[in-house]
């Protein structure tokens, strides 16, 4: 999936700097985690209660419980995610992160939790666009950072537009700004089904497969040991299959509860 490449530079500084809470360490009771709450059914804000809820916040949390200590989520746009785990401004980041060799240079990575693919998302009268050879030469809206604008400009000979944020993305795609988009097939489906219903259909194309990761600063080995063995936990109590069935509504692939 959502996925990223890193933000650099002037952007990462100033990232950074916006960020003042302090780190916590894995010894303490409250962790501070990190998610771009605007990619539901992964994470998002409920607008009524201003909650952080989605996929990945269950899975937080219910790690935490097993595992003693509490989590406070922190909404931070994700190409600053990994910036701020390296400086130890949180301890924590979640966001339907794909595991990749290059990230995985800079931080450290729990065992997969969610086994994504690259999607596609037209418009519902689209009918030029059937495969991914039919993305040759089209306009496509991805967001910053994300895995989807890497296989737009590494895999597809195409015409990549980024925006900031995935929201922005399918609104150009609605208004006819871009041809489709490409981003991770749950969150596309999520969308499809919800905010794009009747105006945008999902593809039955998978780009890629990914592995999703939990995200811990470089080195912090006490802390995704943790991780690890409350994800374990979660998996074999029943917890890990109750919350993927609420967000995604069919039972998780058995090779997901084996990791």
């Amino acid at each position: 999936m959502k996925k990223r490449t890193f933000l650099s530079g002037c952007a990462a500084a100033a990232v950074l700097s916006a960020i003042s809470a302090p780190s916590l360490a894995a010894s303490q009771k409250t962790l501070l985690v990190a998610m771009d709450a605007a990619y539901p059914p992964f994470g998002s804000q409920d607008l009524k209660t201003k909650e952080y809820v989605g996929y990945d916040c269950d899975i937080i949390r219910a790690i935490a419980a097993e595992e003693g200590f509490a989590v406070k989520i922190k909404n931070l746009q994700f190409d600053g995610l990994i910036p701020a785990l390296r400086a130890g401004n949180i301890d924590i980041a979640i966001n339907d992160i794909t595991i990749t060799k290059e990230r995985a240079r800079s931080v450290d990575f729990s065992r997969r939790y969610y086994i994504a693919g690259l999607g596609v998302v037209v418009r519902k009268g689209n009918t030029s666009i059937r495969t991914a050879k039919d993305l040759e030469g089209k306009r496509l809206g991805v967001s910053i950072g994300s895995t989807g604008e890497e296989a737009a400009r590494k895999i597809l000979r195409a015409k990549v537009r980024v925006f900031n944020q995935l929201n922005e993305a399918y609104l150009e795609l609605r208004n006819g700004g871009v041809d489709a988009v490409v981003n991770d097939i749950p969150t596309n489906d999520y969308y499809v089904a919800t905010a794009g219903r009747g105006a945008v259909k999902a593809l039955p194309v998978a780009l890629t497969e990914e592995d999703l990761g939990i995200a811990v600063k470089k080195g912090n080995r006490t802390l995704l040991a943790r991780i690890n063995d409350g994800l374990e936990k979660i998996k074999k109590n029943g917890e890990f299959s109750r919350i993927y069935r609420k967000w995604f509504g069919k039972e998780p692939p058995k090779k997901l509860l084996a990791d």
